[in-house]
């Protein structure tokens, strides 16, 4: 894929030091972190390395990605590592997409109390699908499923909500059947949706009485205990949306389908269009068309696109990506070698290097741009270094 013409780090970079300036004691530690990692990722303030053609002359300069997991550059490749891992974990079995939605108000309060409310939110979305499933008059299996959060819609607005992918079916109680779900179907979306209503909100219920959740402007009354419990009333009566996808084609099809979920920012750099000194704009899609192009371009103040990136950043040391039921644990790999062993599917293991061999060259998996062949590292240099090899110029194309 070609690189984009304009990233997020552009913005950042040209506009990111008078934002910072005019927000400047209303910015967290890790938004300001963020916006450095994203305006130095594969700059020379980074480092890098030399690579080399094994055929042809060509090498060139790389710089180092910040891999930071807001950034948009670095997700493809992270996304690529996990999925190869998670890999391991594919079952011969039909695979579901369950998505939990947050009411917009509830998700309000979520951006004052992001870790308490997406944990809960985790929680709260996980326990629901264990329960349904453990039903003995639904399913009456142990399940196992991943959890993806994502707290953004298409026009980078505020909308925290759950992909979960799910096998579909479990293990029997005493764990020696895999009992399958009917072709086709899942669980009851509705059954699912107010299960999760009532847990979720149970759960908001605790945090507060904890004092575990934070109000600010028109919604600081609701810290009070009483005034709290009056403004959830009316979420304990309204439909909550939850709804489940139809199956994927098969297990290859959960990877492809999982990477564009798993390890993605907040918005692509593909997705820009253009910026100026007063405005950025960019794709987004509009699902309220049900039909026809719902593709549109929006244009924002340049401030407000940061101001709505930035909304997106979770706090330090959360993860976004939980697996639970037979998925989760260090017991894992061994229930899913027991549940392939019940379906008579095995997973040959990739043979050991003998401990002789010499270790593999430092190579690159992108091929070489002019011949296709195998580039390796020739030379690494770190923050403020200058690499001793300069790269020639490319050739041009006759």
């Amino acid at each position: 894929m070609p690189r984009p013409r304009l990233e997020i780090a552009d913005i950042f970079r040209t506009h990111g030091p008078a934002y910072r300036q005019a927000n400047a004691g209303h910015l967290s530690f890790s938004q300001l972190r963020v916006m450095s990692a994203i305006e130095t990722c594969r700059t020379e303030a980074l480092g890098g390395h030399v690579a080399a053609c094994t055929k042809c002359d060509h090498h060139h300069i790389a710089y180092n990605s910040c891999k930071n997991r807001h950034c948009p550059k670095c997700q493809a490749p992270a996304a690529r590592d996990w999925m190869m891992a998670r890999s391991e974990d594919l079952l011969p079995v039909e695979y579901f997409h369950v998505v939990f939605t947050l009411p917009a108000e509830i998700a309000r309060i979520a951006l004052w109390n992001k870790r308490a409310i997406y944990s809960l939110l985790f929680k709260a979305s996980a326990e629901t699908v264990a329960t349904i499933a453990a039903d003995p008059k639904r399913l009456g299996a142990r399940i196992g499923m991943t959890s993806v959060l994502h707290t953004w819609g298409s026009a980078l607005t505020h909308h925290p909500h759950i992909h979960m992918i799910v096998p579909g079916g479990g293990l029997s109680p005493d764990g020696t059947r895999w009992v399958a779900c009917k072709p086709g179907f899942f669980l009851h979306v509705r059954v699912l949706s107010r299960l999760f209503r009532r847990l979720f909100v149970e759960g908001l219920m605790a945090l507060h009485r904890a004092g575990q959740l934070r109000f600010f402007g028109d919604l600081t009354r609701l810290a009070d205990a009483s005034a709290f419990a009056e403004w959830l009333t009316p979420f304990r009566k309204t439909d909550w949306v939850v709804y489940a996808k139809p199956p994927f084609g098969g297990p290859e099809a959960v990877l492809a389908y999982l990477s564009r979920y798993t390890h993605r920012a907040a918005i692509s750099n593909h997705r820009l269009v253009s910026t100026d000194a007063g405005t950025v704009a960019f794709k987004w899609k509009d699902y309220r068309i049900k039909r026809g192009d719902s593709m549109k371009v929006m244009r924002l103040p340049t401030f407000e696109f940061i101001r709505r990136f930035l909304m997106h950043v979770l706090p330090d040391r959360f993860h976004r990506i939980r697996h639970y039921g037979f998925l989760a644990g260090s017991r894992r790999r061994a229930k899913v070698a027991q549940i392939r062993a019940l379906h008579g599917a095995t997973r040959s293991a990739e043979p050991d290097r003998p401990a002789d061999d010499p270790p593999a060259p430092l190579t690159l998996r992108e091929p070489c741009p002019d011949c296709g062949g195998q580039m390796r590292i020739i030379e690494t240099f770190r923050r403020g270094q200058i690499p001793r090899t300069r790269a020639p110029p490319r050739k041009q194309a006759a």
